[in-house]
């Protein structure tokens, strides 16, 4: 009986690190939403709400190492529940990261806003969709442990990474034809290398769960 209070309780901790990496996970999510939002809409008080609010995902990131490092110190888990663990520290480490170029973007929006429009904003967009679906596919996959998802969110990458390319190769023509435009384009293509950074820590979460799944270190490896 003992026992089973203690596998239930042991259960109800892990739980609790699952839904607040979920939590973490929808608060990134949103910031993505509004951080283009903010950008696309020329919306410089949405940008600033969106800045400050990467203050929670710091909290949060605190919140769930400590409680890893709790659970890990007090039940000394094996084998998988080791792993489940483990990988939870390093993917809130990774959504905070996801919070950081979120309010990087913010503040290059809040800069672009002050200016006239140098283009519309059609890539941009499109990159920041497809980098948000990845992060919420990566934590599916966590949660789920379907390292099928996991395998699709990491050849997803790739589209992130020709949007940023054909962003790049855009503003390039833009610089090359009027000089006068080049502070405005290279703050573009700092929210393009944002958005691909998201894109790449989403994969860092999507390889860290294969490796909880299958016990296999599959970086490098995906084409």
């Amino acid at each position: 009986m003992e026992r089973e209070h203690f596998s239930k309780q042991f259960d109800n901790e892990l739980n609790e690190i699952r839904e607040k990496l979920l939590e973490m996970g929808g608060k990134v999510e949103s910031m993505i939403a509004n951080a283009m939002k903010s950008l696309v809409e020329r919306d410089t008080e949405l940008a600033e709400r969106t800045i400050a609010f990467d203050h929670e995902i710091n909290t949060l990131e605190m919140v769930i190492d400590e409680k890893c490092l709790e659970v890990l110190a007090r039940r000394q888990p094996a084998a998988r529940d080791l792993r489940f663990i483990t990988l939870a520290l390093k993917i809130v480490t990774d959504l905070e990261r996801i919070g950081d170029q979120c309010a990087n973007i913010c503040k290059r929006a809040r800069e672009l806003n002050q200016e006239p429009s140098l283009k519309p904003y059609i890539d941009l967009p499109r990159m920041a969709k497809s980098a948000s679906d990845m992060v919420k596919e990566a934590l599916d996959a966590f949660v789920r442990g379907d390292d099928a998802l996991a395998i699709k969110v990491c050849q997803d990458d790739q589209c992130v990474d020709e949007l940023n390319e054909q962003i790049q190769r855009e503003l390039l023509t833009f610089m090359m034809g009027d000089p006068k435009t080049i502070s405005r384009a290279m703050k573009i293509i700092h929210v393009s290398k944002c958005l691909e950074r998201i894109a790449d820590h989403a994969t860092n979460i999507a390889e860290m769960v294969i490796f909880m799944i299958k016990g296999k270190d599959i970086r490098h490896t995906i084409a």
